[in-house]
């Protein structure tokens, strides 16, 4: 997880800095280097739908299976109240994108949505875990989650944090117990261990200190950097860990998995860009969630650092370098992951 992007975000974004800094226009990349964000970003638009309507049917297709695996990995019974909190916010909706990356890249290396499912769901479980969290009064303060009431406005914020326990607990529990015995062990041990650490200080929860730190800073104090620390871990070490989990289910060769494991890092990266992007675009609701909150906390985003203009630039060459590390893929197998990759840059919500 730890994997150095072939070219890696950090170059991106301080490619367009320098740009934005020296006009408004992107700088010509010295030779080696990173390529012009403006080239990437000049994919056909029929490809580009194309690919997104794949992506859109793989949803489709996946999504029955997946909810009705959600639904059955979180039991009703005593202690209700907790259980119902737990499923309140698990089966909420939303795009499903981690359980889909998990399954996508599983079945590209030759697997099955079988294999793939008990850690799609647990991957779903923690990001479920980390959205009750981050909606806390003490965290982000939000009102609204996926167009409905946030839990702790629902069960009250002790029941909230409980549940939120609970489904990060029942995350690894659901991993070791209903992972195929067909899947070699050392396998299994493999995937809970990286969703471990995806997770914790080297990751998730690392990434919303950071965040939490940056909070009203003065400006300047928060450089792009630090905005790249905080999304690459709160947003993309899940992301990157759903795809690298997924093939390693697979039994995917050790460069396989490094390989879509740096596709990851870009598409997360992209996403959290994207998502900077559409707080300052969107209302509240367009997104199913409370808009404009980072300006209003004083939180650093990619567009009050380097312009909403520039901001579009990094989403797209992120986007156009993730693309290119599944060219040497079957396309047809690839075609979900490539899809995702163009539906992160154009969404709307």
């Amino acid at each position: 997880m730890q994997a150095v992007c072939l070219s890696t975000p950090a170059a991106i974004v301080r490619s367009s800095v320098r740009g934005r800094a020296r006009s408004k226009s992107v700088v010509a990349p010295r030779r080696g280097g990173v390529p012009s964000v403006r080239a990437a970003a000049e994919a056909p638009a029929a490809a580009v739908e194309a690919s997104e309507l794949d992506f859109a049917a793989y949803i489709a297709e996946k999504n029955a299976a997946i909810e009705q695996a959600l639904s059955d990995s979180v039991p009703e019974m005593y202690p209700e109240r907790l259980h119902e909190s737990m499923r309140y916010s698990l089966l909420a909706g939303g795009k499903r994108i981690r359980p889909c990356l998990c399954i996508a890249a599983c079945e590209l290396m030759g697997g099955t949505m079988d294999v793939a499912m008990p850690t799609a769901c647990a991957l779903e479980m923690i990001h479920t875990m980390s959205l009750i969290h981050d909606d806390l009064p003490s965290m982000d303060n939000d009102d609204f989650r996926r167009g409905k009431p946030t839990n702790h406005k629902v069960y009250g914020e002790e029941m909230a944090i409980l549940a939120g326990d609970a489904l990060l607990s029942h995350a690894f529990e659901y991993i070791g117990r209903e992972t195929p015995k067909s899947v070699p062990a050392e396998r299994t041990l493999r995937v809970i261990v990286d969703v471990g650490k995806c997770v914790g200080s080297e990751g998730l929860v690392g990434g919303q200190v950071v965040d939490i730190m940056s909070e009203g800073a003065e400006a300047g104090e928060v450089t792009v950097e630090t905005l790249q620390y905080i999304h690459a871990h709160k947003t993309g070490a899940l992301l990157e860990v759903s795809v690298t989990a997924g093939a390693i289910l697979a039994g995917a060769k050790e460069e396989d998995v490094e390989r879509l494991g740096k596709y990851a890092q870009l598409i997360g990266l992209a996403f959290q860009v994207v998502d900077d992007i559409l707080d300052c675009t969107q209302t509240s609701e367009q997104l199913g969630k409370t808009a404009g909150k980072d300006e209003a906390v004083g939180k650093a985003t990619y567009p009050s650092l380097v312009g909403l203009e520039e901001s579009k630039k990094i989403a797209d060459k992120l986007i156009a370098d993730a693309k290119d590390l599944l060219k040497d893929y079957d396309q047809e197998k690839a075609a979900p992951l490539i899809g995702l990759a163009d539906y992160i840059k154009n969404r709307q919500n």
